[in-house]
């Protein structure tokens, strides 16, 4: 009759347990990934997957009884460190959305607003066209793959241990608020530059002609520049995202 011990079982479940819980962690929180249009049964299928596939790359892994209070603190940190790896590109994604707000808010298309079902929230029309734009490139440019890799690096950047909160001395992932608005206002610099001297002329003209009815062909000026604008800058996104997101998940590798 053949047997298992509880040392076996563990030998051959834990080595699995810890990237698959990290990867989990990260399918929650990773921008495309976690959208409500993919099923459950398929991120646990995908994250199980991806956790057998980089088992050969993978540092050794701790064997620890799953009933302990130190298993506890590991599981808390593999969580822990996946949704901050997708939570770094989710803040790529919301500075390219901020930017879109920034530029229809410029423009006068933040009037025109709509229920976004992904998120729960109002959105507006150039910050849903940014953030679709930026969807696509994310997987144009094949940033789920690059999010992968990350995780299976961040093994060895903050290997499994019994410290969920050693990740916060290192990312601070509590500045990441002021990088977001930075990073949102350098994307959008040139259409809201732009649109910045189109209303200053305005202004000027307001001043020169006030029997002109400025209001009356100011809105349809500004759209048009910003539209303008919009199809100059928007097929250079690519170039920003990319360095982006490089830089934020440059954080959780060696």
């Amino acid at each position: 009759m053949i047997g298992f011990s509880e040392a076996q079982l563990l030998q051959w479940i834990v080595p699995l347990l810890w990237p698959l819980l990290r990867v989990l962690g990260l399918f929650t929180a990773a921008p495309v990934l976690s959208m409500r249009a993919i099923p459950v049964r398929v991120r646990v299928g995908l994250a199980l997957l991806t956790a057998l596939c980089v088992q050969p790359s993978l540092p050794p892994m701790p064997v620890v009884p799953l009933d302990s209070p130190v298993a506890l603190a590991m599981v808390v940190q593999q969580v822990f460190i996946g949704v901050t790896i997708g939570f770094a590109a989710k803040t790529v994604f919301t500075a390219i959305e901020f930017a879109g707000e920034l530029i229809g808010l410029q423009m006068g298309l933040n009037f025109a607003s709509f229920f976004d079902p992904t998120t729960n929230n109002q959105g507006t029309v150039s910050a849903r066209l940014f953030n679709t734009m930026a969807a696509w490139l994310f997987v144009v440019v094949n940033g789920h793959l690059l999010l992968s890799e990350v995780v299976v690096a961040s093994f060895q950047a903050f290997p499994v241990g019994d410290h969920p909160l050693d990740l916060l001395e290192r990312v601070q992932p509590q500045v990441w608020g002021a990088e977001l608005f930075r990073y949102g206002l350098w994307i959008a610099l040139p259409t809201v530059a732009m649109l910045l001297f189109v209303n200053l002329v305005l202004g000027v003209i307001s001043r020169v002609a006030q029997q002109l009815q400025i209001f009356s062909i100011g809105f349809a000026v500004t759209v048009t520049v910003g539209l303008f604008g919009l199809t100059l800058t928007l097929p250079l996104l690519q170039r920003p995202m990319v360095a982006l997101l490089e830089r934020m998940l440059a954080l959780f590798q060696p």
